[in-house]
Formats: C-alpha cells, sequence, structure tokens
C-alpha cells in the first residue's frame, strides 16, 4: 500500500458504535391522541395554577391610605426648594376593619414617579457605593460635586431623590390612649443588595470615612446620621437607602419601608380598631403631578395582592385549552372525512 493510501485510512474516524453513529436511536412517534392528551394536560395545569394564585392573592389583607390631598398644606410647603429645613407634620386617623394576622409589611407608594428612565438610572457609581472608592463620581452627571468641587456622597440623581417622609403608626387602645405600633426599619432589602452591592468604607469611624466629600443637595442630612436609633444601619448599608436604590421599572410602585415587630400587643399581627398615621412630609410630589401612599399589607406563600401571575396562568391555560379544543375538531374532521372517503388525501 502506498503512502498517501495510509494516510487517507488513518483520517477515517475509529469503527466503534459511537463514532460511525450505530447507537440504537429512538424516534417519537407522536399521535393525535398523545398531542391532544398532552396540550389537555397542560391547559389544566395553566388554569389549576392560575386559580390557586388568583385565591391566594384574594386572601391577603390590604389596606391604603392617600395622603397627598389629606397632608395639602405640607404638599405646598414643599413645592418651594426654599422650605426644605421647615419641618411639616400630619397625622391621618384610620379604621382597620379586620384583624391583620401574622406578619404585616408597611409600604410607602408612590403615582407618578418615573424611576425607569434610562439617564435616572444610570445617574450611580457603583464602585463608591461598594465602598471601593467615594469619591468616584465620574457617571453621576448633574450630581457629581457642590459649587465648590466637593464630590457628593452618594452621588447621582437616584440618591438625591431618596423617600425621605417619616410615617409613625399609632394604634388607639382607647379614646385617650394611643401607643406607637412597634415597627422593624432591618430586614427588608435582598440579601445580594444588603450584603455584596452595597458596603461602607473600611474604616470603623463613618464620619472619618466620608470626610471630603458633601450630601446630596435634597438631603437634610449626611449619609452617615440616616437612623439616630441604629448606628449599624447607617451609610451604605442603610436599608432604606438600599432599598430606595432599586429602582422600578414602572412609574406607579410600592416599596417596603417597615415590617411590624410581634411584641405586645401585636403578637398575633394588627388587631382591628383605630388607628393613626403620624407623617412627617418631607417627600415632594405635587410638583410632577404625582401622588404617595402608605400601605399596610399581609403576604401569602405566593407573594402580595398582585393578581398579574395568576391572571398570566389562567389566560394560558384558557387559551391552550381552545388549541386544543381546536386541533381536536380539525382532527375529528379530518377522521370522519377519510372514514367515508378511503382514497382521500390532504394535500399540503
Amino acid at each position: 500500500m502506498d503512502r498517501p493510501s495510509q494516510v487517507w485510512w488513518s483520517l477515517l474516524p475509529d469503527n466503534t458504535a459511537l463514532k460511525q453513529q450505530r447507537l440504537p436511536a429512538y424516534r417519537l412517534q407522536l399521535s393525535a391522541s398523545k398531542v391532544l392528551s398532552g396540550f389537555f394536560a397542560t391547559g389544566a395545569l395553566c388554569l389549576g395554577m392560575g386559580i390557586i394564585l388568583l385565591l391566594s392573592a384574594k386572601s391577603t389583607k390590604e389596606i391604603e391610605i392617600n395622603y397627598t390631598n389629606i397632608c395639602a398644606n405640607c404638599a405646598k410647603l414643599r413645592e418651594n426648594a426654599i422650605n426644605f429645613d421647615k419641618k411639616c407634620s400630619c397625622s391621618i386617623p384610620f379604621y382597620l376593619p379586620e384583624t391583620m394576622e401574622g406578619n404585616v409589611y408597611m409600604y410607602y407608594k408612590l403615582y407618578g414617579f418615573h424611576q425607569n428612565l434610562y439617564h435616572y438610572i444610570l445617574s450611580r457609581s457603583n464602585s463608591q457605593l461598594m465602598g471601593r472608592n467615594i469619591k468616584d463620581v465620574e457617571r453621576c452627571d448633574s450630581f457629581k460635586t457642590t459649587h465648590n468641587g466637593t464630590p457628593i456622597c452618594p452621588c447621582g440623581a437616584i440618591a438625591n431623590s431618596m423617600f425621605n417622609d417619616t410615617i409613625i403608626l399609632l394604634y388607639n387602645i382607647n379614646s385617650s390612649i394611643y401607643i406607637k405600633v412597634p415597627m422593624l426599619s432591618s430586614g427588608i432589602t435582598w440579601w445580594s443588595d444588603k450584603f455584596i452591592k452595597f458596603q461602607n468604607p473600611t474604616s470603623n469611624d463613618l464620619p472619618s470615612a466620608f470626610a471630603g466629600t458633601a450630601k446630596p443637595p435634597n438631603w437634610p442630612k449626611p449619609i452617615y446620621e440616616l437612623d439616630e436609633v441604629d448606628s449599624g444601619n447607617n451609610g451604605f448599608i442603610n436599608e432604606d437607602f438600599i432599598v430606595w436604590m432599586r429602582t422600578a421599572a414602572f412609574p406607579t410602585f410600592k416599596k417596603l419601608h417597615r415590617q411590624l415587630n410581634r411584641v405586645q400587643h401585636f403578637t398575633e399581627g394588627l388587631p382591628a380598631g383605630n388607628y393613626s398615621f403620624d407623617i412627617t412630609y418631607n417627600f415632594p410630589v405635587t410638583r410632577f403631578q404625582g401622588e404617595k401612599s402608605v400601605v399596610l399589607s399581609t403576604l401569602t406563600w405566593s407573594g402580595g395582592s398582585s393578581l398579574f401571575l395568576g391572571l398570566a396562568y389562567t389566560v394560558t391555560g384558557a387559551v391552550t385549552w381552545l388549541a386544543s379544543f381546536s386541533m381536536m375538531a380539525i382532527h375529528l374532521m379530518l377522521a370522519k372525512r377519510k372514514m367515508f372517503f378511503p382514497n382521500y388525501k390532504v394535500k399540503l
């Protein structure tokens, strides 16, 4: 055998079942009954899940108090930026018709606030928020530095517009005695945000760590003084700040603000009765024709009161069943035609 023939034979794959493609194979044979059964089963599963999710969402208890117009005097005061240092408060009494059992969560809800604008979302410094370089303000656009060149910390439009109303819930035991409902400001963030995306500079003294920086223009106090009660909840790891920095996809959104501390009178949840919100009104919304509310809500295993997921499953199941019945009708029609006309062939 000459040299070229040997080279040609050496390039051939080995004579094995795998390389010669002689392994046993299974070709799926789908009959009409199997396909229709699959479609019907999928539709039934989606319909069942949709109904369960809708019932679960409906079982949540929720009350929303819109205080934009109730606190109209404060809203008008906040329209002028000159009044940023003037304190304005209002009290909003309300009645809770039935007990909210279990864990109760407090949210603030904004209407008409577009956190999804492209330039707004980009107006932040991730290296600053992770504590690597607190003076890195390159991507913060109009909120980089003060008029004298001092870097703003935290910089950017998102941080500057942080929601800063103070909301206190009071429970009316009787006609003259109100007690403050204990609320927790911890445990309201995503774990990945709290321990990965937001970190303070490596220093035991936060004021010195943030030395040489300035607070955002709309903030009344610097980042290291956000929580006067819990010193461990200051700086970039402040949970209210972290919640605000996770931007919303729609102009109407609610964000977790507090959760009920189930002690004393509230071990079983919030009992039915008379309550009131004491609100220190700081966040202006009337300048952009927006509104704001405070929401008290319970949760279930599937989440909150949103019906979207349940409706999505229900619609998917209904459409799948509609397609199944249509295919079954076509199959029966063709089978009947073939029975009476054996030589009939479908032209594709």
